[in-house]
């Protein structure tokens, strides 16, 4: 696997083919990521649930290519502090 990381549209691309979100905001440096994610797949999930599913999606990327991503996830309806 290149080990190359991504550019956080790449790292979002990622993220959208593999989970439903209504809001995916994801900015960084190409070591660092900060994601802002609401899906409906994490309603009645708690918050290390809602991580664990976003870093099944992003498979072995997470592991290889992405040293660090810290992430807002919600359920729709929930409250965004921003």
């Amino acid at each position: 696997m290149d080990t190359t990381p991504p550019t956080p549209e790449q790292l979002r691309a990622l993220i959208a083919a593999g989970l439903e979100c209504t809001r995916l905001d994801v900015d960084g440096d190409g070591r660092h990521y900060f994601a802002t994610i609401v899906s409906p797949a994490f309603a009645g999930l708690n918050r290390l649930a809602r991580h664990r599913l976003v870093y099944g999606v992003l498979g072995e990327r997470m592991r290889e290519q992405v040293h660090a991503l810290s992430m807002r996830t919600y359920a729709p309806g929930e409250a965004i502090a921003d």
